[in-house]
């Protein structure tokens, strides 16, 4: 599903934030990416949605180079994609429906194919009885759910979540990690992008691990 192929990024000022990164994630898989800060994690993330190009080697997604993606292109394959945020990037002056619905209108779906969907989001998530409150009268672990929902609307291949627990108690933390479970087990791909060592420790996935834009580890964790 995601294909890194000898994979380096060095931007115009001279800084390399990744060195020949190669791994495979397949379809259905989880994955953490850690390391220390600047270690190159949002950098990958980046390079998979097509938000910076590769200095040197390939990245698939799907199947697709996305080297070879034409700018024209990049819009569509990104919905491919759904991204979450640890600040989760809510409209508060939008109800809940509201913001999962924000992907669908900027592609223009209809507004009765936009409400199943929002509504199917919703669900999936716990939240389908929150559809018409506002953000700010949730809890934080709700609201990730919010920002869950709204990258899932599209139906994507792929989910990547940069911090997606940063801000959350170690009960939210791993109630989120359950939500993206439930994608997992319908061959939806996750990589993670966390700081968090414990939430590593508690969900024994595969863990890439980044260190001075090397990666210096791909192991699985135990309990």
């Amino acid at each position: 599903m995601i294909i890194f192929d000898a994979v380096s990024k060095r931007y115009g000022d001279g800084q390399t934030a990744l060195i020949d990164v190669s791994f495979q994630l397949g379809r259905g898989e989880i994955a953490f990416v850690t390391g220390h800060s600047g270690a190159g994690k949002s950098t990958l993330l980046k390079l998979i949605l097509a938000l910076e190009p590769c200095s040197a080697g390939r990245v698939f997604v799907d199947d697709v180079d996305i080297g070879n993606l034409s700018r024209r292109k990049i819009p569509y394959f990104r919905r491919k994609i759904g991204a979450v945020f640890q600040d989760h990037q809510l409209l508060m002056d939008r109800t809940v429906g509201e913001n999962v619905a924000l992907p669908l209108e900027i592609s223009g779906f209809p507004a009765r194919d936009t409400r199943r969907r929002v509504r199917a989001a919703l669900d999936k998530v716990g939240l389908l009885t929150k559809e018409r409150l506002y953000p700010a009268s949730l809890s934080g672990g709700e609201q990730q759910r919010i920002g869950i929902a709204r990258a899932v609307v599209n139906r994507p291949r792929v989910i990547l979540a940069d911090e997606p627990t940063g801000n959350l108690d170690p009960e939210l933390s791993a109630e989120v990690l359950r939500v993206f479970e439930q994608f997992k087990a319908v061959g939806v791909s996750l990589l993670v992008a966390t700081h968090d060592t414990s939430l590593i420790k508690r969900f024994p996935y595969r863990v890439l691990h980044l260190d001075e834009g090397e990666l210096i580890d791909d192991s699985t964790m135990t309990i």
